[in-house]
């Protein structure tokens, strides 16, 4: 018996798969064509080869579609709504932030000094009296508490001082003396304010006075006389237009030594007030004038 009768030789198709093969006829006795066997395989492989490059290809845009779908579509709008970034408007045409308001430089007047105003006669305006500078009927220094007394206002201010003080507030044209009393515990001190024109003259009195130039003591009013004729202490000073005197001692009469302390812190808590009151006189009067 022979094999392979009847029909021709079976082909090797190389674009069927393997399973689609017609069988070699092995009975024919023909073995198979290696060399077209090999050449189908490397076609294959180009063709296997060249679909998963087009295949990456088309993968890649697919997912660069799909980011700037996602991109787009981040805002949760109509993608058709958004504005391209090439119609964005230029660096220069973006608006800039605010400029902070400019002023024009200005300069502050100066601040009126209080002084200016008790240097003379003619800036120092405000009423005066034994009121307005000694103003009710105590005075309280720290913890010490002095009674008010007597008052006195005069134009001849040589009748108001005794010694060399008349001569020296006469040589300096002296336009007024206004006096006041204070007593505590047996101790009373007497005020005195000379009011010149200029603050010069004032300077020139207190620089003349000396130990003798004294304020005459004013008493009544229950305040007995006192340094009618006893040893007091004095002193004497000068602010703006204002020259101003103390005479302190013991109202019993008897003389004051230096261990008469109460005394001497009498007088210079009296001294004290007097300045503080001149220069309120001043600092009013530069209030009102800087308000006008």
């Amino acid at each position: 018996m022979s094999f392979g009768q009847g029909g021709p030789p079976s082909q090797w198709d190389p674009w069927k798969p393997h399973s689609q093969q017609e069988p070699w006829n092995s009975g024919g006795g023909q073995t198979p064509d290696w060399a077209a066997l090999a050449e189908a395989s490397e076609a294959r492989n180009r063709r296997r080869r060249l679909l998963m490059i087009g295949g990456g290809a088309l993968a890649t845009v697919a997912i660069g579609a799909a980011v700037a779908v996602a991109v787009v579509s981040a805002d949760g709008g109509d993608p058709d709504a958004k504005q391209p970034s090439s119609q964005l408007p230029a660096t220069a045409d973006l608006p800039s932030s605010p400029a902070a308001p400019s002023f024009e430089p200005t300069s502050a007047p100066p601040p009126l000094d209080p002084k200016d105003f008790i240097a003379s006669k003619k800036k120092d305006k405000a009423p005066l009296s034994p009121q307005t500078l000694f103003p009710g009927t105590q005075l309280t220094m720290g913890d010490t508490v002095y009674k008010k007394g007597p008052t006195a206002d005069t134009t001849n201010c040589a009748s108001a001082a005794e010694r060399t003080l008349p001569k020296i507030l006469t040589d300096n044209d002296c336009t007024r003396l206004i006096r006041v009393t204070y007593t505590k515990d047996g101790v009373a001190v007497t005020v005195g304010v000379a009011v010149f024109d200029t603050e010069a003259q004032a300077t020139r009195a207190k620089e003349q006075a000396d130990q003798k130039s004294i304020v005459r003591s004013l008493s009544g009013g229950g305040v007995k006389a006192f340094c009618s004729g006893a040893v007091c202490r004095s002193t004497t000073n000068a602010y703006g237009r204002y020259a101003y005197f103390t005479l302190a001692g013991f109202t019993d009469g008897k003389d004051v030594t230096t261990k008469d302390t109460d005394v001497f812190a009498t007088g210079d808590d009296l001294a004290e007030f007097t300045f503080r009151q001149i220069r309120r006189r001043g600092e009013a009067q530069a209030s009102a004038a800087a308000n006008e």
